[in-house]
């Protein structure tokens, strides 16, 4: 039996591996990647490395064994579609007889237009019939905390989130929840609501990036149209901004600040405060 986590060397990804390689034998995880380098440091260490594509079904062949748990990590090429993406991970799943799909979609209580993919796959993969175990991952400190420059650049967070609240965790939070799922027993057709065990707004958050950087940081709240202007002004595809900007629009609704205690029950420890992230940002 194997565990097979597919975008392996991706923001999150990364974080799955390093979790598993303290947890089972290093021969017993398949990292599956587009490109071997990236990969050299798991290889090294005596991970699999298996190369497949999303785009390319073919490549998964062989990829999987029968009773091999899998971790479908979401695609980011929003552009290419990525229901169809996944579905190409599924098939190679079930054909092969998989003991476990794990999949990291997005909160239940999101309507953005983000959610649609994954609300998609999931219906793709409970209609599969295999066994799975949903894992709705909360908004990451990472959103924000890995974008710093430009808001001590300008002394301001810009955001359309109004008064919104926010229940983030950081990525290695939520990878440790997928490990505990992939080297644990009883999360056969599961369902979890990951998060933060603590909520934070855009005008506290400013006002931590303030004090730890000691420089003035304003929170301006944007309509959403203005956003998105900001966003494409730096550079993000039109249809990429529009996301972001729903997303922050089901911020202001609370859409992101349910806090159901599921990521801290996995991973056996509290979530990591915004704080925290933000300090680690700014050490560099």
């Amino acid at each position: 039996m194997s565990i097979v986590v597919t975008g392996a060397t991706g923001n999150l990804g990364r974080h799955v591996i390093e979790g598993l390689l303290e947890k089972v034998p290093a021969d017993q995880i398949t990292a599956v990647v587009r490109d071997t380098e990236k990969a050299a440091g798991f290889a090294a260490r005596g991970v699999r490395i298996a190369v497949a594509d999303y785009n390319t079904p073919e490549t998964f062949e062989g990829v999987i064994s029968a009773g091999d748990k899998v971790l479908l990590i979401s695609g980011n090429e929003f552009h290419l579609g990525r229901v169809g993406q996944h579905k190409v991970v599924l098939d190679a799943a079930r054909t092969a007889g998989a003991a476990l799909l794990a999949y990291t979609s997005a909160p239940g209580s999101l309507t953005a237009a983000l959610a649609d993919d994954h609300r998609a796959t999931e219906e793709a993969i409970l209609a599969s019939g295999l066994p799975y175990s949903l894992l709705r991952n909360g908004w990451y400190n990472e959103n924000y905390t890995e974008n710093l420059a430009p808001v001590l650049e300008h002394g301001a967070v810009v955001q359309a989130a109004g008064e919104g609240r926010i229940a983030a965790a950081t990525r290695a939070d939520y990878a440790a929840a997928a490990v505990a799922v992939l080297t644990g027993e009883g999360h056969e057709n599961t369902t979890y609501e990951l998060s933060g065990d603590t909520t934070f707004g855009f005008a506290e958050y400013a006002a931590e990036v303030a004090k730890q950087s000691g420089k003035e940081i304003a929170y301006n709240a944007v309509p959403a149209e203005v956003y998105t202007g900001i966003l494409t002004g730096a550079g993000l595809p039109e249809a990429l901004a529009a996301i972001l900007a729903g997303v922050d629009g089901s911020i202001a609704k609370g859409e992101l600040a349910v806090t159901t205690g599921d990521l801290s029950r996995l991973t056996g420890r509290p979530t990591t405060p915004i704080a925290e992230s933000i300090a680690a940002a700014l050490k560099g």
